[in-house]
């Protein structure tokens, strides 16, 4: 088993059911101890800025901002489509902890030559 975890993720808050779920995989893979990047592109990218990634997706769901929370704090961290992030004239000045931006080739270089499982959203 990889001992790393990728979680590629490219719905924002239009489906806050989708980013919970690969929130939730992501905060799963980090707080069993495995390294986790989780690479944000398209409407994603917005949720790697400050105040945006709130809300519950659903009854029972935990918040979107106690997942984000918890991803951090257990070492996850988050790639964001330099493009995707660009498009959109979003400010790098308010991403959130964890998050910085970069694209494939940085992407590529994390995952390195060893195993990583991977998730797609």
């Amino acid at each position: 088993m990889s001992a790393r975890a990728a979680v590629s993720l490219t719905t924002g808050l239009e489906d806050p059911e989708r980013v919970t779920v690969a929130l939730l995989v992501a905060v799963g893979a980090a707080e069993s101890g495995r390294s986790t990047l989780m690479f944000l592109t398209k409407e994603a990218v917005r949720l790697a800025t400050t105040g945006v990634a709130v809300g519950t997706a659903c009854d029972g769901c935990p918040t979107l901002p106690r997942l984000l929370e918890r991803y951090v704090v257990a070492g996850g961290t988050f790639l964001v489509c330099p493009i995707c992030f660009n498009a959109r004239a979003l400010d790098p000045t308010t991403l959130v902890v964890g998050a910085t931006i970069g694209g494939t080739v940085q992407l590529w270089d994390w995952i390195g030559a060893e195993p990583v499982t991977t998730f797609s959203y």
